[in-house]
């Protein structure tokens, strides 16, 4: 068992796990990188998800086929200067957005914007808004008033063209279960409308760099979850979109398989993918550039995770979490608006 187990970004700290017994190393051992920053180490009491990754590392190795070990490839889809990708400027731009079921507002007014190469989280509970928001910037829900725009795209008018240039993971994955790994994936290859040798080329890319050649003819069905969230992954990046919309991506998952995932996101959004994800782990935020909270349709908060905890520091409550600032807004809008 190594003697880091794990490491999560919480904001503008990283909370290491250490194996018992293991005195602590430090700081720029752990981030080589940064040895000249000023940081710390300072010991905080563990929780029951510690235990659990603790666990799952000494369960490694036993060869039971259902967990891999591969470390998150470094290979990107593309790299900006193969695209010729613009450095800034927003890509996704929306304002007063609106969807309507009858007499029920599911996204109320929602307006925010994502510079490209950002992470964007969208949290809330569940039947906020947040996936209906998602599919309306996938084009495939029409808004009933406002203005979004994709790439520059007009989605109320040209929603086909800017499909073709995002990819989407949905929280089922939309695997179909009786194909192969290696059909699904030639698949949505086709339907992306990839070329023999390009679809070739991009297979052989989700295949490798996502560890499922050896996993290539068995079928999804088959598949243990985090293998399914690797080859939904895969797809949706088969024909290398600008954006990538993940809603609920790690539901289901282990932990060490959201921490291998979310390594693989940092790695899209550092060469120039730009990254949306509706997630209720509030954890899950800090890994994100910007967060906005929606709830009953609503967006009632937006803002770095750092500058949303930091308005709710407080004498009693010198460290706040995401939790923490979630609630109160939650509570505050409960106030403003009661029903």
């Amino acid at each position: 068992m190594p003697a880091v187990l794990d490491a999560v970004v919480q904001g503008r700290t990283v909370r290491v796990l250490m194996a018992e017994g293991v005195s602590p190393p430090e700081p720029g051992d752990l981030l080589p990188g940064a040895r000249d920053l000023p940081a710390q180490l300072t010991a905080v009491s563990p929780r029951f998800e510690d235990a659990f990754v603790a666990m799952l590392h000494a369960d490694e190795g036993a060869g039971d086929g259902t967990r891999d070990t591969t470390p998150a490839a470094e290979e990107t889809p593309f790299s900006r200067a193969d695209k010729g990708v613009p450095e800034a400027g927003d890509v996704i731009e929306i304002r007063d957005l609106t969807r309507v079921f009858g007499d029920f507002r599911a996204v109320d007014q929602v307006t925010f914007s994502v510079p490209r190469g950002e992470i964007f989280g969208l949290l809330g509970p569940n039947g906020a808004g947040k996936s209906t928001t998602f599919r309306m910037l996938c084009g495939l829900l029409p808004p009933s008033s406002g203005d979004a725009r994709v790439l520059g795209i007009d989605l109320r008018r040209s929603a086909p063209a800017a499909r073709a240039r995002i990819g989407y993971m949905s929280q089922k994955f939309s695997l179909y279960g009786v194909l192969s790994v290696e059909q699904n994936l030639r698949f949505f290859g086709s339907a992306y409308g990839l070329s023999d040798g390009r679809l070739r080329a991009r297979m052989d890319w989700a295949l490798d760099s996502l560890a499922l050649r050896p996993l290539a003819g068995r079928t999804s069905d088959d598949l243990p979850l985090g293998f399914k969230q690797r080859l939904a992954l895969g797809a949706a990046l088969l024909h290398e979109p600008e954006i990538l919309f993940l809603d609920e991506p790690t539901s289901g998952v282990d932990p060490l398989t959201r921490r291998e995932f979310w390594a693989r996101i940092n790695g899209l959004a550092e060469s120039g993918v730009t990254v949306l994800v509706t997630t209720h782990f509030l954890d899950e935020a800090e890994y994100c550039d910007l967060v906005g909270i929606i709830y009953r349709g609503k967006l009632i908060a937006l803002g770095s995770p750092d500058a949303l905890k930091e308005d709710y520091r407080r004498p009693d409550l010198p460290d706040p979490t995401l939790d923490d600032a979630f609630v109160a807004l939650i509570e505050a809008h409960e106030r403003e608006h009661p029903q």
